[in-house]
């Protein structure tokens, strides 16, 4: 083990506690969460990491070095001049323990889960049990409850309606209000910018599968009268004043008849390539780009509008784009330079971002998969959070909805959370530490001759990043959970965050923090 000299440490424990309004440092390579306490540090280098935790001294020191930052923690009463909204799509408590494995141990910590206050919300739709991402957006970004598959439409209208009154039945929440104030906003994702979580930035849809018009008209809808998804992010009352933004999701954006810049044809009927469009409605100061390179060229300084689109659809995996050699912009590249551009606004600034990957790899029941998308999605919050001042931005990390994926026992310590835990006393198999109640895992449980008896796993490459874990009920992608999710919350009125609640309550607390939002600003006790 290496033996930092203690000016070092000091040093570092000062850079990190600067103010700032954007820091210009970071270390790309590594998580940056906070060292042990000092004596238990020192008895672990003379011990060793196992003999270590065999002492009791060990677990009281911890236990008192916990009680005593809780004691010392002073919550921040000021207005939250930024807003830093970040959502795991799928990101259930199972995923984010063993995630901590998947990045070494059972002590590691995700960068999130140092945030100083916790909080739990319900994720049901109006009606459904279980919920999907467009209902959850409408919630934590609109304020309301929806109908499952929705997004910003109340629940009185039927999904997939083309027959109500949009007056009164759309809405808008949370970027909208920060428009509002004077505010710049911007979202980044790693999907398509038009799937369910961003898309509730900015649209308001009767069915989420709306992305660009020919889902519209396939839908029996008339476009001009209900646009979709892509239209309205370059068109819609929130959407064309949005200062950045940065996904995937290309085709929805281009005509069937035009290929792209990585030589894949559009999906849109109507002959309109919103691109163009968009730099139409931003001729001064605005960027399109769609590679790493042209993002990396992106100056801040000079640049008030940014879109940046990387994918005919959803980026690849970050494991994947590793083995394929293919270069595209990391999670946290995108919010360094979204979070470099909104810094610029006086007013301050409200940003969302979603690492959309960890739920699709769930829906594959592709653990290796979700693990390293969480490790990505740690990795980002770290950055934002090292750059930005926790004295006057809010920041909060939270997941639209869970996942089936369960983390069973009892392997021992230590043991690779994605390989074997143990061998079942019942049939004399083995089974893995992670599972799945349902999905196309199902396919690797049971042996091809009987399907009422498990395979023999044992044989199988656990270290296969595509490698689909067990589930039990036969599905070709897995459903979501119903869980409550966590809500890790820091920075300006955080500890109002505070307990069980309704997913629909984040963004009046949200606004409450930044003081935004002149439509329910009434209901609200603003901070002066």
């Amino acid at each position: 083990m290496l033996n930092y000299p203690v000016v070092l440490i000091v040093c570092m424990v000062v850079s990190l506690t600067q103010s700032s309004a954007v820091r210009e440092t970071y270390d790309t390579d590594h998580q940056h969460f906070r060292p042990r306490p000092a004596v238990a540090e020192k008895t672990k280098q003379k011990l060793g990491y196992d003999e270590i935790e065999t002492t009791s001294l060990y677990w009281q020191q911890q236990a008192q070095d916990t009680l005593r930052s809780k004691l010392g923690e002073q919550p921040i009463t000021t207005k939250a001049e930024n807003v830093i909204f970040f959502i795991g799509a799928g990101m259930s408590a199972q995923t984010i323990a063993a995630t901590r494995m998947y990045l070494g141990n059972e002590n590691n910590w995700l960068s999130f889960e140092r945030f100083p206050n916790l909080a739990t919300a319900r994720t049901f739709c109006y009606n459904q049990q279980v919920a999907d991402g467009a209902c959850t957006v409408s919630a934590y970004l609109s304020g309301v409850k929806t109908n499952y598959g929705m997004i910003n439409v109340s629940p009185s209208v039927s999904r997939g309606s083309c027959e109500y009154d949009q007056t009164n039945a759309e809405f808008l929440g949370l970027m909208k209000w920060a428009q509002e104030s004077g505010k710049h906003t911007g979202i980044v994702t790693n999907v398509a910018i038009t799937d369910a979580s961003p898309a509730g930035a900015y649209a308001s849809v009767a069915s989420r599968e709306r992305e660009n018009d020919a889902k519209v008209v396939e839908a029996g809808c008339d476009p001009t009268q209900y646009p979709d998804i892509a239209h309205q992010l370059v068109h819609g009352e929130v959407g064309k004043n949005l200062n950045v933004i940065l996904g995937g999701g290309r085709k929805n954006l281009r005509p069937v008849d035009l290929l792209d810049e990585d030589g894949n044809f559009g999906a849109r009927t109507d002959n309109r390539d919103l691109i163009s469009e968009w730099l139409a409605l931003h001729p001064n100061k605005a960027r399109y780009v769609y590679n790493k390179l042209g993002l990396q060229t992106v100056d801040p300084n000079n640049t008030d509008h940014l879109l940046g689109i990387f994918h005919s659809g959803s980026l690849l995996y970050n494991l994947e784009a590793q083995d394929l050699q293919i270069t595209q912009p990391e999670l946290w590249e995108l919010v360094d330079v979204a979070i470099k551009i909104l810094s610029r606004n006086e007013n301050g600034y409200v940003l969302f971002v979603e690492n959309g990957k960890i739920d699709e790899a769930h829906h594959e029941t592709k653990a290796r998969l979700v693990l390293d998308e969480t490790a990505q999605f740690s990795k980002a919050v770290d950055f934002a959070r090292n750059i930005t001042d926790t004295s006057d931005t809010l920041m909060l990390v939270s997941a639209d909805h869970g996942h089936t994926m369960t983390y069973n026992g009892y392997p021992k310590r230590g043991n690779d959370v994605l390989g074997i835990a143990k061998t079942s006393d019942e049939d004399g198999l083995p089974y893995t530490t992670l599972s799945y109640a349902n999905g196309p895992g199902y396919q690797i449980t049971y042996t091809e001759e009987n399907r009422g008896i498990r395979a023999d796993i044992s044989k199988l490459d656990w270290q296969n990043r595509d490698a689909l874990y067990p589930a039990t009920v036969p599905l070709d992608a897995a459903t979501h959970g119903g869980e409550d999710v966590a809500l890790y919350v820091s920075g300006p009125m955080a500890h109002t965050f505070q307990g069980n609640f309704e997913q629909n309550a984040i963004p009046y607390l949200i606004a409450s923090a930044a003081n935004i939002g002149r439509e329910i600003r009434p209901l609200l006790m603003t901070v002066e």
